[in-house]
C-alpha cells in the first residue's frame, strides 16, 4: 500500500503516462523480472550499470527500469542507450520516491519479481541470481544482500559502525535478526511492494524492510559485496546527517507499523495470528505469513 502525497501522486501519474507513451508494449508487457534503479545525476555511471545487468535471472527474462529522479545531466539518455526503460521525473524528490515509482511501473507492467540495485555501480550484478534463488524456490518473499555476511571495500569506520548499529536496532525492534538494513541490492515478489506502506522520500530501505517483516512476509539475507564508488559522489550527505535522518525513519516506521499491527490484531478473528519465524535450509531466518500467499 503505497501512500504518496497528493503532489507526489500527480507527479507519479504524469510520469507513468509519459513512460507508457514512450515505450508502449515494452512498458505494459514486462518480462517476469524487473530491475528497478533510482538515479539522480548519474551520467557516466548509469550506462555501465545497466549494461552489466543480466538479461535473465534464474532462467526468467529481465528488463531494466531506470527512474531518473530530476536529473539535469545525461542520465536518462545514457540509460536509454544502454537498453533501459527510462522514466523521467522533472523534480528531484529522493531515492525513496523514485523507487516507489519504479515499483509501481514494475507491478503495473506485469513483472512478477522486482530487483533493486543502485545507479553508482557499487553492487555486483552477478549476485542477483543468489538473491532471487530463495524466492524462485518458494522459500522467501523478500531477500536482501548483506555486506556483513559478505564483504565491503569502504574504509569509513563510522559508516561501518552505523551499518551494525542500525542492524542491531531493527533486529531488536522487529524481533528478526537482520545483519544489514541499508543494502541496496534486493530481490522480492512484486506484490510485496504494493502491500506495505511506503511514504518516505528518502531512506526508504528501512521503511520497506520493517514493513515487510511487520506484514509477515518471509525475509532472508544472502552474502553480498559492496564496492567503492568509481564515478561521481555519494548523495547521502555527511555521516551525522545521514545517521540522524535514518534513525528518524527507523523509529518512525517502527512506531507506525506497531500501532497498525495492534489495530489489526484487535480486529482479527481469534486464531488468525500473525506470521511466525521459520528457518531456511541454509540457516537464514524467514518469516512465514499466517495465511498462505499465492505462488507463481
Amino acid at each position: 500500500m503505497t501512500t504518496p502525497h497528493a503532489g507526489d501522486e500527480a507527479i507519479d501519474s504524469a510520469a507513468v503516462q509519459a513512460f507508457a507513451e514512450e515505450f508502449g508494449d515494452r512498458a505494459t508487457k514486462l518480462p517476469p523480472v524487473a530491475v528497478v534503479i533510482a538515479a539522480f545525476n548519474e551520467e557516466g555511471a548509469i550506462g555501465p550499470v545497466v549494461e552489466g545487468l543480466p538479461a535473465t535471472v534464474g532462467g526468467l527474462a529481465a528488463a531494466v527500469i531506470v527512474v531518473s529522479d530530476g536529473s539535469v545531466d545525461a542520465t536518462g539518455k545514457e540509460g536509454r542507450e544502454a537498453g533501459a526503460l527510462v522514466c523521467e521525473v522533472p523534480v528531484n524528490r529522493g531515492q525513496g520516491a523514485a523507487l516507489r515509482l519504479g515499483y509501481r511501473l514494475a507491478r503495473e507492467g506485469g513483472a512478477r519479481y522486482i530487483v533493486t540495485t543502485d545507479a553508482d555501480g557499487q553492487y555486483n550484478p552477478a549476485e542477483i541470481g543468489s538473491l532471487m534463488a530463495p524466492i524462485l524456490a518458494g522459500q522467501a518473499d523478500f531477500v536482501t544482500g548483506s555486506r556483513t555476511l559478505g564483504s565491503e571495500e569502504t574504509k569509513d569506520p563510522v559508516r561501518k559502525l552505523g551499518v551494525r548499529v542500525f542492524a542491531l536496532t531493527i533486529s531488536v525492534l522487529t524481533g528478526q535478526r537482520i545483519s544489514d538494513t541499508t543494502f541496496g541490492l534486493r530481490a522480492m515478489r512484486a506484490e510485496v511492494t504494493g502491500a506495505v506502506r511506503l511514504e518516505q522520500p528518502q531512506y526508504q530501505a528501512s521503511e520497506l524492510l520493517i514493513g515487510v517483516i511487520t506484514h509477515g512476509y518471509r525475509v532472508a539475507e544472502r552474502p553480498a559485496t559492496i564496492h567503492r564508488r568509481q564515478v561521481g559522489k555519494s548523495k547521502k550527505g555527511n555521516n551525522a546527517f545521514y545517521a540522524l535522518s535514518f534513525a528518524k525513519v527507523v523509529f518512525g516506521t517502527w512506531w507506525r507499523e506497531r500501532r497498525r499491527r495492534q489495530r489489526g490484531a484487535a480486529a482479527r478473528p481469534a486464531g488468525d495470528g500473525p506470521g511466525t519465524p521459520g528457518q531456511l535450509a541454509d540457516g537464514a531466518v524467514a518469516y512465514r505469513p499466517g495465511a498462505a500467499r499465492a505462488r507463481d
